[in-house]
Formats: C-alpha cells, sequence, structure tokens
C-alpha cells in the first residue's frame, strides 16, 4: 500500500489479528500484528532507498505548495464550479469569475486556490462581501472573516483578468492564429496546471460533482469546451455566449477553451452523441479521418464498459498542437494521417494503420478523466494503460497477434532510468517509461 509523502499509512480495517508487513516506496518496511496497530501509522525514510535519478532531483517549496493535498485544501471538499470567461483572441485577454462552492470538512477560517501570478485577482467575494486574500506565488490564501463551521457551503465568487502568459509543452493557455490569420485560442495544461488561465483548487484529489463554463467570444468565433452545450446567445456588443454543462466530476487540468472560427459536424453511435469541430478548410480531411472514431468507441465500449460521460456527450476538436485528453472534448493535431506525427510509433508497421492521437487521448476517457490518479506521481494509472488500451484498440481490429507485435514494439523505448512511480506531493511529472511498459 502506498504511503503519503510523509510515510504514513492508512491501514484498512478487518484484518483481525493477522500478522501485517506495510511496505512505502523509499521507508523501512513495518512488520508487525495489526492489533497493534491502529489508524495512520509513519514509517521510517530511508534515503538508501532512494533511485539514484530521484535523489539528484531538486524541489522548491512551490512544488510542495502545488503538489500537497496540504492543510488548507484537505479542510473542504468541492462541489460545484461555475467558470465564466471572457475572452479577447486578438489582444491575448481574459477576464471572468468562477463561483466555487465547497463543502467544509473541519472548522476553517482559511482555504487555499490557485492562480498564477500573471493574473490579476480583482476580487473574491463571499456573501458579497469581500474576503482578505493573500497571493504566494501561483497560490492564493483566501481568508473568511469568521470560522467556518464543519458542514458550511459557502460559495465564494473570484474576479480575476489579465494577459496570461504561454509555457509548458503545449502552452498552457496560448493565443495563436489559424493559416488564414483568424484568430484561435485553445488550452492544454497538464501538469503546468489549470490555474494558468483561471483560478480553483489545483490538484488532482478533490473533483467538483458537476461544472458550468460560460465562454463569451467575439461574434463569428465558436468555443468549444467540456460537457453538453446548453445554449449559444448573441449579445448586442459583438460577441457570442457559448454555455456548456458539465455533468459529471471532471479533474482541472480536462477543463478546456477551444476558440476558433470551427465549423461542425455531427454523428451519433447509439444514443451517444458524437460532435467534431474543425476549421472549415479541413473538413473533408477531418470526415474522413475521424471516421476512426465509432469502431474505437464500439471496442472500448465492449471491452471496458459504457463511454463514461453520456449526458455530457464525446467530442473532437481540431487544434494545432499534437492532442489532449481533455473529459469529452479531445483535441486532435495529427496531421489527419495515422501513426503519431507522420511516424510509425512503434516501428513494427501496425502504426500507420491508425491514428495514435484519437486512439490513445480518447483511451483517458475511462482511464485519465474517469478513473484519475490521486497524485501526479501515479500517472502511470492515465498513460499506461492507455499504452495497453492502443493494444486493445489492435486486437479488436486486428486480432490478438498483431496487438502483442505493436505493444512489445514499445521495448526500445523503455530507459529505466526512473521509477514508475515518481516523487509524491511536489507535481512531478513521471518518466516517459509510464508510457512505454504499458
Amino acid at each position: 500500500m502506498r504511503s503519503d509523502v510523509h510515510g504514513a499509512v492508512e491501514l484498512p480495517a478487518g484484518w483481525g489479528e493477522a500478522g501485517v508487513t506495510v511496505w512505502a516506496k523509499n521507508h523501512q518496511p513495518l512488520q508487525a500484528a495489526l492489533a497493534e496497530l491502529s489508524g495512520a501509522v509513519t514509517l521510517t525514510f530511508d534515503p538508501s532507498l532512494v533511485n539514484p535519478g530521484e535523489a539528484e532531483m531538486v524541489f522548491e517549496r512551490a512544488d510542495s505548495l502545488r503538489g500537497t493535498y496540504g492543510p488548507y485544501r484537505e479542510n473542504n471538499d468541492l462541489l460545484w464550479y461555475g467558470l465564466s470567461v471572457r475572452v479577447d483572441p486578438e489582444a491575448g485577454y481574459i477576464e471572468g469569475e468562477n463561483e466555487i462552492r465547497l463543502r467544509m470538512l473541519a472548522p476553517a477560517d482559511r482555504i487555499q486556490l490557485d492562480l498564477f501570478e500573471h493574473l490579476a485577482v480583482d476580487s473574491i467575494l463571499y456573501e458579497g462581501d469581500p474576503l482578505s486574500f493573500e497571493r504566494d506565488g501561483k497560490v492564493v490564501w483566501v481568508e473568511f472573516s469568521e470560522v467556518l463551521e464543519e458542514g458550511e457551503e459557502p460559495a465564494l465568487h473570484f474576479h480575476y483578468s489579465g494577459y496570461p502568459e504561454s509555457s509548458g509543452r503545449f502552452g498552457g493557455i496560448s493565443f495563436d492564429e489559424d493559416s488564414l490569420g483568424n484568430g484561435w485560442v485553445f488550452t492544454a495544461n497538464q501538469g503546468l496546471g489549470a490555474s494558468v488561465w483561471w483560478p480553483n483548487k489545483d490538484q488532482q484529489p478533490d473533483e467538483p460533482d458537476s461544472m458550468t463554463i460560460a465562454v463569451t467570444v467575439p461574434t463569428g468565433y465558436v468555443d468549444v469546451s467540456n460537457g453538453r452545450l446548453m445554449s449559444v446567445e448573441e449579445g448586442d456588443d459583438g460577441t457570442t455566449r457559448f454555455l456548456w454543462k458539465v455533468h459529471y466530476p471532471i479533474n482541472n487540468y480536462s477543463v478546456s477553451l477551444n476558440i476558433a472560427k470551427y465549423t461542425h459536424f455531427s454523428d451519433t453511435l447509439g444514443d451517444l452523441s458524437l460532435d467534431y469541430y474543425v476549421l472549415p478548410y479541413d473538413l473533408e480531411r477531418a470526415r474522413s479521418q475521424f471516421s476512426q472514431v465509432k469502431p474505437m468507441l464500439q471496442c472500448f465500449n465492449e471491452k471496458l464498459g459504457p463511454y463514461p460521460f453520456p449526458r455530457d456527450g464525446y467530442k473532437l476538436i481540431q487544434v494545432p498542437y499534437s492532442g489532449m485528453e481533455h473529459q469529452s472534448a479531445v483535441t486532435y493535431g495529427n496531421g489527419w494521417e495515422n501513426g503519431y506525427l507522420g511516424r510509425d510509433w512503434t516501428g513494427v508497421g501496425i502504426s500507420p494503420r491508425f491514428d495514435f492521437i484519437i486512439i490513445h487521448e480518447s483511451a483517458h476517457e475511462w482511464y485519465g478523466n474517469s478513473v484519475t490518479a490521486n497524485d501526479v506521481s501515479d500517472a502511470w494509472i492515465h498513460e499506461g494503460w492507455g499504452t495497453w488500451l492502443e493494444g486493445v484498440y489492435v486486437e479488436c481490429l486486428w486480432g490478438y497477434d498483431d496487438a502483442l507485435t505493436y505493444l512489445n514494439g514499445y521495448q526500445e523505448k523503455i530507459r529505466n532510468q526512473e521509477p514508475i512511480i515518481g516523487p509524491t506531493g511536489v507535481n512531478h511529472w513521471p518518466t516517459g517509461d509510464q508510457y512505454f511498459k504499458g
């Protein structure tokens, strides 16, 4: 069983008088009769057990604030987000509000929220009155004027604005252009943090039960976000407001904006809606390439159980980066060709039969979105299962032998330089081997 970052392990009940051995990464194992132990026990950290590659890693206070589920996060439970933003694609500007509803799990007058430094906190309101807050790097410490009791359900209105800065592998949030010079805004912030563009409780253990996403853009642009499109309203100021409702829990990094002059086409798989958003000049290529979606979903439905988010539907959205598994709003940028970015990804002649991004990123609807790792160190739960599901897809279409051949092709990519499970509590993305070992 896994310890937390401090070596504490919560023991299960119901094992009677049996003896147990508790192992935890980088800690001495503990052997005892269960009757001698109760609740949380703490193991002894042993630096000699640390992998040499990990031993050289250096983390700072900011990493712990971002990656640890600390006391001012664990004192509350997220219930709902009501995110409303206004985006100017030409100016690279965003402003908006997030209504954050919580349930207090312990008496407290302080909570931790997150927002990157380049965005201004305009105000945080509770019952119409401004709350005090303190900025600490990317953390926003929010102070209530009195202690909230366990079971209370405060609703905060967090107003913010600014010019987001692109960073990270896919930009975090990017203000780009299509080939015709039209604005193209998109978000992809796994690892980096969703708080690069909107204020939230930026961690993975706690998710809102549902949320709404309202995005106002200049008329002529289309926003595609997560969930079900509930309404489109044109204003008298030259803007259009798109309202999306997410009917299920959702991890922060999955929440997305995709703003462009998209065209839309659709299909169904039984009762499941399939919606596709692409640039108009790529429409015919999209119709051809996206035909892989239905057999892929049929395969996963059969092997894993029904698609996890039927009320929100399935969407595939064109973007200018390779792609990302945003819940019910998977993004695609694999160049309208099979393989991965033009390559035979596992080098055995099978990858060119299918579009890697469509299959791998959609697999995360089951492992990554429906099942989400508590800590980033366990991202193998997302990526290793995603790799395995590529093999499942190959088996569905071409048989078991080809599936084994495909997956065994990953062996050449394995480096064995770091453990699959990375350091905990510091928001560290683990080694690439988490993908290739499946």
